[in-house]
């Protein structure tokens, strides 16, 4: 599903990302570990085509990001580290907005809010304002509007940062859940214990890949 090899970025003459190489398989969770400033960011920016390396192949669904990155986005999902969803909207209306930038009809946009919902543990929370949720609430909802469109693969940097442990696991079900659907998740952190929810672990210092293997 994800395919990265010899991937490499310089800013001026720093080298951000050293070679990286990364290979994912449907319906798997794999995540980038690292401390903040090893790269995470840097790399899944590339990986969804928002940044272009200075070398390397990445391709995603059999699809060249570098050669066609407005292709790649119409099956993919991105959630960024920075909450990027808008507070004056409630719940409903964020979904709404989101379900029609992605060309959704109104029939799949009503059966698709349902199911995100219930997936999510959002029921009873459609008609609230974004900004009254909680952090945890609102990584949820974050997560509802990237996967809206169904994405065979979904992207997430540090999804779960300043949630509490509690908010954590509760969004790690969820993604586990959407593994069990066959979709494939990218996941970046810098915690430990998240790392071990996942099939297959990178490690990233320094913008090198360093270890790469199973919990």
């Amino acid at each position: 599903m994800l395919r990265v090899q010899s991937l490499s970025s310089y800013y001026g003459n720093i080298q951000a990302l050293r070679g990286i190489s990364i290979h994912v398989g449907y319906g798997e969770i794999v995540t980038l570990l690292g401390a903040n400033g090893a790269g995470k960011t840097t790399t899944i920016r590339m990986l969804i085509g928002l940044l272009r390396p200075t070398s390397g192949e990445i391709s995603v669904g059999g699809i060249d990001v570098l050669k066609y990155p407005e292709k790649v986005r119409k099956i993919i999902g991105y959630m960024s580290q920075k909450f990027s969803l808008y507070e004056d909207l409630t719940v409903e209306e964020n979904l709404n907005f989101f379900g029609g930038v992605y060309g959704l009809s109104n029939q799949d946009l009503q059966r698709r809010k349902k199911e995100l919902l219930e997936l999510t543990d959002m029921l009873g929370w459609e008609k609230y304002l974004t900004k009254e949720l909680s952090t945890g609430m609102k990584q949820r909802l974050g997560l509802a509007v990237s996967i809206i469109h169904k994405p065979r693969i979904v992207f997430l940097d540090e999804p779960t940062s300043g949630t509490d442990p509690l908010s954590r696991r509760n969004f790690w079900r969820i993604i586990q859940n959407l593994a069990q659907e066959g979709i494939c998740v990218f996941v970046t952190t810098h915690f430990l214990e998240e790392a071990e929810y996942c099939n297959k672990i990178s490690m990233i210092d320094a913008g090198k890949i360093i270890a790469t293997g199973s919990p």
